[in-house]
């Protein structure tokens, strides 16, 4: 059963792969990214249980943790072209 769910995860892993490099924007390629994120943390977690080490768990939890932060900072990048810039604020905006 869990080798069925295995070779499952690395299938869509491939395809998200697949969808990365052809994705015809940049963001249909970050959603790409993303979901290859989410498939390996899954993958991690399923190996973990078929090795019997629960420590795994915590390790996709942290990998989960930073693909998100990463995310989030890809997206503020391509939206403002600089990961220190705030977004401007109508005032200044009403000003120029």
């Amino acid at each position: 059963m869990f080798v069925a769910a295995t070779t499952a995860i690395l299938i869509t892993m491939a395809l998200a792969l697949v969808r990365a490099l052809l994705g015809p924007t940049v963001y249909d390629r970050i959603l790409a990214v993303n979901m290859f994120n989410t498939k390996t943390v899954l993958l991690i977690a399923v190996l973990g249980f078929l090795s019997g080490r629960p420590n795994f768990l915590d390790i996709a939890l942290v990998y989960a943790l930073i693909a998100f932060i990463s995310t989030i900072a890809v997206l503020k990048f391509f939206e403002y072209g600089d990961l220190g810039q705030s977004r401007p604020s109508r005032a200044k905006r009403r000003q120029t």
